[in-house]
């Protein structure tokens, strides 16, 4: 049966759990994947969401930073995480839908501001977890979804300027070089720009702007990928979540699949 399943960078699910569950009563995602939770698991607002019916859930935390998070209305089972890295961070989690369609949730790491490994170890450290996505979903086997804050803008139009930002991390050729090398590896469909191939697109706006609206200085961090296998019947970003109170500062991003 199709189902929608969204993502979103929350920065802090206890923070913005009035949003969250906002979202869910309003756009009612069959599965919602957070990333940047940014709480332990055993604090994590579960009972807020069960609430009003997602009551199946997997999540990782970490104390003030990281975590991730995949809530959902339909059974789905814990399937595990994996250390990327090495690190021990809360950076990935996954799970199982009834039919044996795999959901795969990730936050790849930010990467500091200067995108030179050699001085800034937070980048090499992003270029590394990318590497590490490429290898283990290489050559999967049945459908599988991969969605989270990817941190990387990788077309022009993904991207306010794609002069301006060529030196700026999240939109560096090295950093778009190992994101298409991933996507690849893992035969993976950019869901999204499937359905929009072309124009601008965004899914998130700096807390810097004065007015993010009227700047829209955007770029399109946060992804869905599907393996070929898997057909999608639409996408869209919700826009209109980054000026919500309290707001994040990336927008849900949702795509029907199945």
């Amino acid at each position: 049966m199709p189902f929608t399943i969204c993502t979103w960078n929350i920065n802090s699910v206890r923070l913005r759990a009035p949003i969250v569950r906002h979202l869910l009563e309003t756009e009612a995602p069959d599965v919602l994947c957070l990333q940047e939770t940014k709480c332990p698991a055993e604090k994590f607002p579960a009972e807020t969401f069960a609430e009003i019916g997602y009551t199946h859930l997997a999540v990782r935390g970490d104390k003030g930073y990281n975590g991730v998070a995949i809530l959902s209305r339909i059974p789905l089972e814990d399937a595990g995480r994996h250390d990327f890295c090495g690190k021990g961070d809360a950076r990935h989690v996954s799970a199982r839908l009834a039919d044996g369609t795999m959901i795969h949730n990730l936050y790849v790491p930010a990467g500091g501001d200067e995108p030179d490994r050699e001085v800034n170890p937070k980048f090499g450290h992003k270029l590394d977890f990318v590497d590490e996505m490429a290898a283990i979903y290489r050559d999967q086997s049945g459908p599988a979804v991969l969605v989270g804050d990817l941190n990387i803008a990788p077309g022009e139009d993904d991207v306010w300027s794609h002069k301006q930002l060529l030196k700026i991390v999240s939109h560096t050729p090295v950093e778009i070089e190992k994101l298409t090398a991933a996507q690849t590896a893992g035969g993976w469909v950019d869901a999204v720009r499937k359905h929009a191939p072309e124009g601008k697109l965004y899914s998130w706006w700096s807390y810097r702007a004065k007015d993010w609206a009227a700047a829209d200085k955007g770029r399109r961090l946060d992804h869905v990928w599907t393996t070929p296998d898997l057909p999608t019947h639409g996408a869209r970003i919700l826009k209109d979540a980054r000026g919500w109170e309290k707001p994040s500062d990336h927008a849900p991003v949702f795509v029907t699949l199945g």
